[in-house]
């Protein structure tokens, strides 16, 4: 695995495709798309500022990683990626991924996050935004801390652990949901959702 370190890059797609790859301590600055259609990559202390970081991308490594606010729409379309000890400060990232492990991640703008994935673990993850989590399948969460309305909107086969959600409007039009040992502050909970449970 070949490694980029203390470097720099912006302007367009500037490591487009690159694949068996360490980026350490790397920043990227702007310039839409710098690691588009990559693969194997295991991202440590780097900084994305603008849009588009992560797309049609497999096999990723995060950890100790900064989004900035306009890296808005910056994970799609990108299978088996883990993002551990890192803060994403831009909203809609995540649609259409598969495989998505979140470990103690701080989201400040969560709005319209994670739409249309599958295959989700969520460990730790502190979040702020509406729709987290729309139309998505397969989750596994523990100790998330939400603050933002309508979560899990249209989600499949949710189980969640140890969470507290600020949420008006959570689970609704969902399929197999269970909560154990949660609290959820809102109004209108789960409308037109198909089978759900609540233990303690």
């Amino acid at each position: 695995m070949q490694e980029i370190k203390d470097d720099y890059y912006d302007g367009e797609r500037p490591l487009y495709g690159i694949h068996d790859t360490k980026l350490i301590n790397t920043t990227f600055g702007k310039g839409e798309s710098p690691l588009k259609e990559t693969a194997n990559l295991d991202l440590n202390g780097v900084l994305f500022t603008w849009k588009y970081p992560l797309w049609y991308s497999d096999h990723i490594k995060v950890t100790d990683t900064i989004f900035e606010e306009m890296s808005r729409s910056g994970i799609w379309y990108t299978n088996d990626i883990e993002i551990t000890n890192s803060t994403i400060q831009a909203p809609k990232e995540f649609r259409r991924c598969d495989g998505i492990t979140l470990d103690n991640v701080h989201f400040s703008d969560a709005e319209e996050t994670m739409w249309n994935c599958k295959n989700i673990k969520i460990h730790k993850v502190y979040a702020n935004g509406d729709y987290l989590g729309m139309n998505s399948e397969n989750i596994y969460v523990d100790h998330l801390d939400l603050v933002g309305n309508y979560v899990f909107d249209g989600a499949k086969n949710v189980e969640v652990h140890n969470s507290r959600l600020v949420s008006k409007d959570a689970f609704w039009n969902c399929e197999n949901v269970t909560i154990y040992d949660s609290k959820i502050s809102g109004e209108y909970l789960a409308w037109n959702t198909k089978n759900i449970t609540f233990v303690n």
